[in-house]
């Protein structure tokens, strides 16, 4: 049977979006090529015809540079061709990388919807509103045990608040007697001595040394052992 019909062969893969682009490319690359080469022989006619004169000579150089100006035309529209073939496959290439993407989003959503659920059938909004208010009362219940704490016990608890403004307001207003035109109180400025010389007229305490005799100048004077000195001319009689 195998004679008869031969041996079925396996297809090959059709070829992927990267492995026609890659190949239109290089069509390209070698389109470009052509063009570059035909542009330089262009050059070289163009020159030709300047130098030759007009009649027959100019005129089959000109033959020859229509020839391979219609080649460069045809090149160009195949590398324009080539261009758009690219362009397209570059675009369903973005189009099918965009479906991948989109494939694997909604995977990674899916499988965290899946945990989400999973998580939220352990939590309970009823558990957390409870737990809340439970610890809401605790917070109360500690403010009160610091205040009991904190309580004086030297403060007696019937004291009256009227009574403590009131006194505060006198112990104020006398602060404010005493404050003069300065802002200083009288309790912060110095003494004022009273003046009493000025009132008994008494007279003013002498000022320096007095004069004092010779006699009593010499009879005063003390040796060097604190005894009254003798005077001079008692040694020289």
């Amino acid at each position: 049977m195998k004679r008869v019909f031969g041996i079925k062969k396996d297809k090959e893969p059709p070829p992927s979006i990267e492995d026609a682009s890659d190949r239109i490319n290089k069509r390209g690359e070698t389109v470009e090529e052509k063009i570059k080469r035909l542009d330089t022989e262009l050059a070289r006619y163009k020159e030709q015809i300047k130098k030759t004169r007009p009649g027959p000579a100019q005129e089959a150089v000109k033959a020859r540079a229509m020839r391979v100006l219609k080649q460069k035309r045809m090149y160009e529209g195949q590398r324009d061709m080539l261009y758009n073939q690219t362009f397209n496959l570059d675009q369903v290439a973005f189009a099918a990388e965009g479906i991948k993407d989109a494939q694997q989003t909604m995977s990674a959503l899916k499988s965290a919807n899946k945990d989400l659920k999973g998580m939220m059938k352990t939590v309970k909004i009823q558990d957390i509103d409870n737990m809340q208010d439970e610890m809401m009362d605790l917070m109360d219940v500690s403010n009160e045990i610091q205040e009991s704490l904190g309580r004086s016990y030297s403060v007696p608890d019937d004291i009256d608040e009227e009574d403590l403004m009131g006194e505060l307001d006198a112990l104020e207003a006398d602060m404010g007697m005493e404050t003069e035109s300065d802002g200083v109180p009288a309790y912060l400025q110095p003494d004022k001595e009273s003046d009493l010389e000025s009132e008994l007229n008494l007279p003013s305490a002498p000022t320096g040394h007095a004069a004092v005799p010779a006699g009593r100048l010499n009879a005063k004077a003390e040796d060097e052992l604190g005894l009254p000195a003798v005077p001079h001319s008692s040694i020289r009689g």
